[in-house]
């Protein structure tokens, strides 16, 4: 059975785009026939940053209206030949789709794939319904930021309420020096906040600015940075794999901790 994914946030800016291609490109490494659907009319993203933006002929608006069938739509990656893409009318505004149609394009597309990932636009409005209209599973985008907290647990509460039960979280450019020096939340305080699954913690990596550039998902390089690593971590619990969390901490804040717990230990 297609397992069926929407990846969203509420805020913007917090990385569901660079999550989705990433997700995709670990899961179609594995072997699994991958699509991913840009729900994001209008503003298209998707595309550049798997580097498909020079292939895209057709898109969900025409096969919806019935301009075209659905396979010319399908953009194929040449890197890997089970992941492929629906993109999203770059002229097209969110209200041009409504969630009745989004559904039935989506399980079209479950009947051909394993994995089904819809990047869903910033903001709970049109945009954000269409993106969930299918869902059966989401993965929660989060920066360790007040205000993307606060927006990821009120889509959380519209997830439930849409009848998404199996939702999970990433926390996502987590700079562990900042955590340190507590002028970030921990993974521990977004946690708590939020109350739902941790399946991955991707750190702040510069690497993700060059890959966006250059249409290359982090998850391709042979030599993975710590965030591709995290991604392609994310990928294998997504398959239901025990796979440790990577060791974020600061270089010394091991050592530091050692010495509080070994004086903690002598003074009480």
């Amino acid at each position: 059975m297609s397992r069926i994914i929407v990846v969203t946030s509420g805020k913007g800016g917090v990385g569901k785009t660079t999550t989705t291609a990433n997700l995709g490109m670990a899961l179609a490494k594995r072997g699994k026939k991958v699509i991913l659907i840009d729900a994001d009319f209008g503003l298209r993203n998707l595309d550049l940053l798997l580097g498909l933006e020079n292939r895209i002929v057709y898109t969900a608006v025409e096969v919806l209206a019935g301009e075209c069938r659905l396979d010319q739509a399908i953009v194929r990656d040449k890197r890997q030949s089970t992941l492929a893409l629906m993109p999203a009318a770059q002229h097209r505004l969110k209200d041009a789709i409504q969630p009745r149609q989004m559904r039935q394009l989506v399980l079209a597309l479950a009947k051909k794939f394993d994995y089904v990932v819809v990047d869903c636009p910033a903001g709970i409005e049109q945009g954000f319904q269409n993106a969930i209209a299918a869902a059966r599973e989401a993965i929660v985008v989060t920066t360790p930021e007040i205000a993307a907290v606060r927006d990821a647990d009120r889509v959380i509460g519209l997830l439930e309420a849409g009848g998404v039960r199996s939702i999970r979280l990433i926390v996502n450019r987590l700079r562990s020096h900042m955590v340190a020096a507590n002028d970030m939340m921990s993974v521990d305080d977004v946690r708590e906040l939020l109350a739902i699954p941790l399946i991955g913690i991707v750190p702040d990596d510069e690497q993700v600015i060059v890959s966006t550039n250059r249409g290359e998902p982090l998850v391709l390089n042979e030599e993975l940075s710590l965030a591709g690593q995290a991604f392609d971590n994310i990928a294998s619990r997504l398959e239901g794999q025990e796979v440790e969390f990577l060791d974020l901490s600061p270089p010394d804040e091991n050592w530091l901790t050692r010495v509080k717990n070994f004086l903690t230990k002598r003074l009480f």
